[in-house]
């Protein structure tokens, strides 16, 4: 994967200069600060206007693995849950229309036909790849060029909107079966037990989380993934989704457009980047510590610290939505609040 250009260290230290003139004590807003200076190291420039531009984009696939009962609900309500993005009932379009965000959905292998929804409002955007992974428990999820070519998807759709004057994205997904998918490229790309990291996904009960760490365990043990071969080990046991939203990160950092992580799903993908590309990370906002519990590793895998801990597992981007909330409103305070001299204020020096 090509590198992506570097964080404009100079660009986040001029904002960091200029944060420390604002008619408030030093550091007294926090990690909105942090934000802040964030966002002008990762667009590259200081000043920098609050993102007026941000867009979710939701990656939707099915998964094979799920036809061993690793989630309490059946692979067709991936289609039916892309209808709803569509129709703007679910979670992520209410929070988007709050937030005056563009939600854009993607098909990258959704398995069943998507029902119709009698006005869209918001935009599908179909790039199948193939119609949903393959059962990872006895087969490799994808071949390598099909990890490619998801991957690419989301590159191309992150280059996209940076040409549309896109200033913030945020990768969202849908997927039966995906955080049983997840759990099994955190586990093989950090090595972490598979204990660790499987957890109860939309609800499983006991029985069915004993299931779904077994499948876990088992599909590690036939695959035997190398943690230095992140493709290979996103085809063995990845998914269509966590690729393209690992391929819009690596989009997002190459045309200096940040990329807000929504949850563990979004997680995993952001891991798949940051290891194919390591300079991406600098790219990216974490939003939410997600209740499910490899979302931890993730977190200490890439030294992230989330913004917020609201006890959500959902998924969509909607973690992603509510913390873009937070970084145009961090900005705006960079942005907008006078400094001591231009207020007329003493400083404490």
């Amino acid at each position: 994967m090509t590198s992506p250009p570097p964080f404009d260290v100079d660009a986040a230290a001029r904002a960091r200069a200029h944060q420390a003139q604002l008619t408030k004590p030093p550091g007294s807003l926090g990690r909105l600060e942090e934000l802040a200076i964030f966002y002008a190291g990762a667009r590259g420039r200081f000043p920098v206007a609050p993102p007026a531009k941000a867009r979710i984009y939701v990656f939707a696939a099915d998964h094979g693995v799920a036809a061993e009962g690793v989630s309490p609900y059946p692979s067709s309500v991936t289609a039916a849950m892309v209808a709803n993005f569509l129709a703007g009932g679910a979670a992520i379009s209410v929070l988007t229309r709050a937030s005056d965000i563009e939600l854009r959905v993607v098909d990258v292998g959704v398995a069943s036909p998507i029902p119709g929804t009698g006005g869209s409002m918001a935009e599908l955007l179909s790039f199948p790849v193939r119609a949903g992974t393959a059962n990872f428990l006895r087969e490799p999820a994808m071949s390598r060029a099909e990890a490619e070519l998801a991957l690419g998807v989301g590159a191309r759709l992150a280059a996209e909107a940076a040409d549309e004057g896109v200033e913030v994205l945020g990768a969202g997904e849908m997927g039966i079966g995906n955080t049983t998918a997840a759990a099994a490229i955190v586990a093989a790309l950090t090595g972490a037990a598979p204990e660790v990291v499987v957890g109860r996904g939309t609800g499983v009960d006991d029985a069915g989380l004993a299931r779904k760490l077994e499948v876990v365990r088992a599909s590690l043990a036939l695959h035997a993934p190398d943690r230095r071969d992140v493709l290979g080990a996103l085809a063995a046991v990845g998914g269509l989704e966590i690729a393209a939203m690992a391929g819009l990160m690596l989009g997002g950092a190459q045309h200096h457009v940040p990329v807000v992580v929504d949850g563990f799903i979004s997680g995993a993908a952001a891991l798949v980047a940051a290891r194919l590309a390591p300079g991406v990370r600098d790219f990216l906002c974490f939003s939410h510590l997600s209740a499910e519990r490899g979302h931890r590793v993730v977190c200490d895998a890439l030294d992230a610290r989330p913004l917020f801990d609201l006890g959500m597992r959902l998924g969509e981007g909607t973690g992603a939505a509510l913390a873009i909330n937070l970084l145009r409103a961090s900005v705006r305070l960079q942005s907008e609040m006078a400094t001591f001299a231009s207020a007329g204020v003493a400083n404490r020096d």
